[in-house]
């Protein structure tokens, strides 16, 4: 009974993390370009209001998917325009982009408030799920937990073991310098804008589709901002961003344990459905306290503007 618990407690913490590994993937990308895009919980919630109405027009789950990646991604060729080529303020943008697109979804979405969709069945991995504990709770989860894990290894490969890689990271660090050798830089981010805008539409077609499977106005619940929070005071390396979001999913689950065990405690509930955001947000700020570490692993070119011609 012990294991079973943990297993089901480990299981529900991968979930609860996968929306968040999905969107902190494609803004950490983003950032290594050297622009900072706010507008991740616009994003998520365009992509998965998008993939909602597919998905209750009749579309299988992974189209339902792409439609939110779709949305998601022209969301994020809007903000790429307006500060790549028309070189408005990233922080400014990026904080339109994110009230734009939540209060975009909720426009969309009020003809499907309430309306379930069926729930997707887990995909169960044969040899590796008959693991105890571990392989029941690894491996037999939604799709897109392996989808997030095979992204991960992705993104790791690109940026530390491919040419491209060392040229998006060149392209944050110096622009100027990469243009002088030849490289166009204003493409390479806007590659890089649309596949944070991609993996946001993921996230988002993750918590509509598969998590819950539902559309609610706010339902994101600010995710985006947790995982741009993941990103930075995980110093920009991926496998701290994936222990983060385990992190915050570990949590979550144990507030919500708490709260359906029917335990007494003299806590409000408003500060047990916090918990997830306090946690995630001191236990990696305790990790990155080292400002040294910070500036050394940060974009040099975070945030600012690139003007090839000047």
């Amino acid at each position: 009974m012990e294991n079973h618990l943990i297993t089901s407690m480990l299981a529900a913490a991968i979930v609860a993390g996968t929306p968040l590994i999905l969107v902190a993937m494609g803004e950490l990308v983003t950032e290594k370009a050297g622009v900072l895009n706010l507008g991740a919980e616009g994003m998520m919630s365009i992509g998965a209001v998008a993939a909602f109405a597919a998905a209750f027009s009749g579309a299988s789950p992974p189209l339902a998917v792409l439609a939110g990646v779709a949305a998601a991604s022209a969301l994020s060729l809007l903000f790429g325009f307006l500060t790549l080529t028309m070189l408005a303020n990233q922080v400014a943008s990026g904080l339109a982009l994110a009230i734009f697109g939540v209060g975009l979804a909720a426009f969309i979405g009020k003809p499907y408030e309430s309306a379930p969709l069926p729930l997707v069945a887990p995909l169960r991995i044969p040899i590796l799920a008959d693991i105890p504990v571990l392989g029941a709770a690894c491996f037999n989860q939604q799709s897109m937990v392996y989808v997030s894990w095979l992204l991960v290894a992705a993104v790791l490969w690109f940026l530390y073991r491919s040419r491209w890689g060392l040229v998006l990271r060149a392209v944050g660090e110096s622009p100027a310098s990469a243009h002088a050798v030849g490289y166009r830089v204003i493409a390479l981010r806007y590659a890089a804008v649309a596949f944070g805008g991609a993996t946001a539409g993921m996230g988002g077609a993750f918590m509509s589709v598969y998590y819950t499977p539902l559309w609610a106005e706010g339902m994101v619940a600010g995710r985006g901002w947790i995982a741009l929070a993941l990103v930075v005071f995980a110093t920009w390396r991926p496998l701290r961003v994936v222990l983060g979001a385990y992190l915050f999913g570990g949590v979550m689950i144990a507030q919500l344990f708490v709260q359906g065990s029917g335990l007494k405690l003299d806590v409000p509930s408003q500060l047990l459905s916090a918990l997830p955001y306090i946690a995630t947000i001191v236990v990696l700020v305790l990790i990155s306290r080292n400002a040294h570490t910070i500036r050394l692993h940060s974009p040099a070119s975070l945030g600012q503007p690139f003007r090839p011609d000047a």
